[in-house]
């Protein structure tokens, strides 16, 4: 009897699943396809077109590098400086803020890639910087590979465009890492130079490992909240099960540890001076603005978007980092010696480090009042893209006569190259927060109020100390431009044999970088008498 029931069942079961069965399969078909959810998603290729068509671009310039002759390779530049203001130009009608792609088609309304505000303003402030980048590196390619260095560049910079548009932690774990892997390669791609391989080397190991620590935390947040979408992280946090507190805990600080690093935030800055020095000028000065970019924009999301129910974990971490960052960054500054070989990049870099402990604060600010404290950051940002690419782009003119670019060089600047000596002032003085550099005064105030607001008046505090400090060596700095020239010869120019000053004299600027030091002059100028073009973005939500 149990053989027979057996029997009868499986008959039932096989006639049920039987699709050929006259109107069962039609049926079944119909009911499937009634309920099942769509899978197909529509592209908003328009939203997507910035970091794609620099990514395209670098597929092309890498192609060509193939088939163009050593004396055609400038044209690989040209095509590159081409699809970054190409890139450029698709913000325009991206600037209404309000396009989401590759969303979810089922449940949450959950996005993968949304061009926001926010996403906006940090794709202009990294596709402008790639782009002056790529007009200081026109005349600097030619004993370099330009096939692979164009490639490195547009290739890192896509992964930074996308980078702010990630609204999902794979998304945003892949596009630093697009954004990251290429720049250790242009860091050493001086072949045969020591100190381009030594600074290699160490930024790809603290990367590495920074990376895996990032990973490690990505994996705890998921395995806490079962979704990887910051939006559905951040609701699943409010009411995670008590025995995966502490789980999601470690992963949110873990998380953190990845960021941290790409912002040079003490104690993980060891790497930047040694890689500054060792990388070609404008790599540096790419690194500064860009890979700082990269890494704030990233620790914004995490932070602001996805982790605002453990604000008590990461906001009392991030203040410590502020206050931590730029105190090394500023005591480290004032020891560099003048007579130091490429003195001056090493004082850039340890200035970047102390830089990005200013602009931590307002990110430490928004986990005690609101996320419209990021806008403090994103304002400082732009100040400091301009100004810091400003000043390489002078380091880089000045390093075109003097080598070993130490601080002594610049002495008498103002004698040889007036222009150039008032621009990097003017830089100097921005970075300062000095008139005649209202804008980074009002920045700096900026800062400083949002650190107040917050309620977080330590932090203030240390920060106006730090202020002070930074006062004597940019201030140094810009004094040397404008004393009297040293009257005897540092070097002489081998071909005639003529003092060091008649060679910085007789030498004409190039062209691309005269016109990089020309545009931050300017927009920094124009920021100056219009700051609130920049501030505005301190007073309002970009998210």
């Amino acid at each position: 009897m149990t053989a027979d029931l057996s029997a009868t069942t499986g008959g039932l079961v096989e006639q049920a699943l039987d699709t050929t069965a006259p109107g069962i399969g039609d049926a079944a078909g119909s009911l499937l396809a009634a309920d099942a959810p769509s899978v197909v998603q529509s592209v908003d290729w328009l939203a997507i077109a910035p970091p794609t068509l620099t990514a395209l671009a670098a597929l092309a310039v890498l192609v060509a590098d193939l088939f163009l002759p050593a004396r055609s390779k400038r044209l690989l530049g040209y095509g590159a400086l081409t699809a970054l203001a190409a890139a450029l130009a698709f913000l325009i009608p991206l600037r209404s803020g309000d396009r989401s792609t590759f969303c979810l088609t089922a449940g949450a309304q959950a996005c993968s890639y949304t061009a926001d505000h926010f996403t906006v303003v940090i794709q202009a402030l990294v596709l402008g910087g790639a782009f002056l980048t790529v007009l200081l590196s026109l005349d600097d390619t030619r004993a370099l590979p330009a096939g692979e260095y164009w490639f490195l560049l547009l290739a890192s910079a896509s992964g930074a465009a996308l980078l702010p548009a990630s609204r999902d932690l794979a998304t945003l774990v892949v596009a630093l890492e697009v954004a990251s892997l290429p720049a250790f390669a242009l860091v050493g791609i001086k072949r045969g130079d020591r100190r381009s391989s030594e600074g290699a080397l160490k930024f790809f190991l603290s990367s590495v490992v920074a990376t895996a620590v990032m990973l490690l935390g990505v994996s705890f947040v998921y395995a806490a909240t079962g979704t990887l979408h910051l939006t559905e992280i951040a609701g699943r946090l409010d009411d995670v099960a008590p025995v995966l507190d502490t789980l999601a805990k470690t992963g949110v600080a873990l998380t953190l540890v990845g960021f941290a690093f790409k912002t040079a935030a003490a104690p993980f800055h060891f790497w930047v001076p040694d890689t500054y020095v060792g990388a070609p000028l404008p790599i540096a000065a790419y690194l500064s603005v860009v890979g700082k970019a990269v890494g704030f924009s990233g620790l914004i999301l995490v932070t602001v978007i996805a982790f605002p129910s453990y604000a008590d974990v990461w906001g009392p971490a991030l203040a410590v980092l502020a206050a931590l960052t730029m105190t090394v960054g500023n005591v480290a500054a004032l020891r560099q010696n003048a007579t130091r070989a490429r003195g001056a990049v090493r004082l850039l870099a340890w200035s970047s480090v102390a830089q990005a402990g200013y602009l931590l604060v307002p990110v430490a600010a928004a986990a005690y009042s609101s996320d419209e404290q990021i806008g403090s950051t994103v304002a400082y940002a732009l100040m400091y893209a301009v100004v810091n690419l400003g000043a390489f782009a002078v380091a880089a003119l000045v390093a075109r006569t003097h080598p070993g670019n130490r601080l002594s060089d610049y002495r008498g600047l103002y004698a040889t190259r007036p222009l150039a000596a008032l621009a990097l002032g003017f830089f100097l003085l921005c970075l300062a927060g000095l008139p005649p550099g209202i804008i980074g005064l009002f920045a700096k105030v900026t800062v400083f109020s949002a650190a107040v607001d917050a309620g977080l008046g330590w932090l203030a505090v240390v920060m106006a100390v730090n202020v002070v400090i930074a006062l004597y060596y940019y201030l140094q700095w810009t004094a040397i431009l404008f004393r009297t020239p040293d009257g005897a010869p540092e070097t002489a120019r081998p071909e005639t044999g003529a003092p060091a000053a008649d060679a910085h004299r007789g030498f004409r600027a190039p062209t691309p970088l005269t016109t990089v030091i020309v545009l931050t002059a300017a927009a920094g100028i124009l920021l100056s008498g219009v700051p609130q073009a920049v501030l505005r973005f301190a007073a309002v939500s970009l998210f």
